[in-house]
């Protein structure tokens, strides 16, 4: 195996270890982070547990790997890790040059700025001169320079390698602003101890489409994430649920795309190297996309983000998955 592309049977691999090693983030709130007995939880962790149940037949043979922005992709081309969900944005050179392969977008982003009310400001463009947590290694940094340098403003980069240390630093004045993902910003300003003492800029000046990502070079372990993804999509928007999907699963019905999902009809997880009950699993285990986006992230939640881009197609989004057929 070179340190570039995968082993030819990271399926194998992953059976053969009896566990999931999942890249996900150091910590943010909703996505990925351990809570207080130290268990994985967050949107993202849905989606490594939804695979080690498709593939394992348990969403609880995960090993998650924490990671930062600079050290993700070399954890997960040096074999270490299998699989990463890590709010990831997917790029041309990622793929590219960094050698990934990159599964479905889950999360549709775009970066902003987290500053104190206090300080008067309302426009990302009135930040000349101002001090500001980035995460290195991100296109979060790249995306700053572009922004300042096309406003002909100025900055002062404060370095961080994670949102933790972004957290401490902002909380701790060193830095006048915060800039990453926008549903990062969300999860940090909750996390503030005081979080409506503190706003998101209105502007957003980037795309960032988040995905997960497995190493190129072995197609079949690439599709299975690929496929997960999309169960969980296409769970939520043919009504598939955690509470309902065993008794969907128990025998055919008249909906032939439910039906395919499902294993009651075709042979799609033959096609992948997997049983037919793969995505029976994976919603069992975490639900459809929508109940875990609800869960951890939703309108409800500390984070309280609204779906907007990230709903169904049909609700006014820009989500869906590929047929499954």
């Amino acid at each position: 195996m070179t340190a570039m592309t995968a082993q030819a049977a990271t399926l194998d691999d992953v059976k053969a270890r009896g566990e999931l090693n999942c890249v996900v983030t150091t910590g943010v709130a909703g996505f990925a982070a351990p809570d207080e007995n130290g268990r994985w939880e967050g949107f993202d962790v849905d989606f490594c547990r939804a695979v080690a149940a498709a593939v394992l037949g348990d969403a609880e043979k995960v090993k998650f790997i924490p990671t930062t922005g600079k050290t993700r992709f070399t954890v997960l081309n040096s074999g270490e890790g299998d699989i990463l969900f890590r709010n990831t944005t997917e790029t041309l050179s990622r793929d590219a040059d960094l050698k990934l392969t990159f599964l479905p977008v889950n999360y549709y982003d775009g970066q902003g700025f987290l500053i104190r009310k206090e300080l008067g400001v309302n426009s990302a463009k009135e930040l000349d001169g101002a001090s500001i947590c980035i995460q290195t290694g991100t296109t979060t940094e790249l995306n700053l320079a572009d922004f300042f340098r096309v406003n002909n403003i100025s900055y002062e980069p404060v370095a961080i390698e994670t949102n933790e240390e972004g957290i401490a630093n902002y909380s701790a004045n060193r830095c006048d602003v915060y800039t990453t993902d926008a549903s990062g910003l969300a999860s940090t300003r909750a996390a503030l101890e005081d979080p409506s003492a503190h706003i998101i800029l209105p502007e957003i000046i980037s795309k960032e489409p988040l995905a997960g990502a497995v190493r190129q070079g072995d197609e079949q372990w690439a599709d299975i994430g690929k496929w997960v993804v999309n169960a969980l999509i296409a769970a939520e928007e043919a009504g598939v649920t955690q509470a309902n999907v065993a008794e969907l699963a128990a025998a055919a019905g008249d909906n032939p795309d439910i039906n395919r999902l499902l294993g009651t009809e075709g042979n799609m997880g033959e096609m992948l190297g997997l049983d037919a009950q793969w995505a029976v699993r994976a919603i069992s285990a975490v639900g459809n996309y929508g109940e875990s986006f609800n869960r951890h992230i939703g309108p409800d939640t500390p984070i309280g983000l609204e779906r907007g881009l990230n709903a169904q197609w049909k609700d006014g989004g820009i989500l869906y998955a590929a047929p499954i057929r």
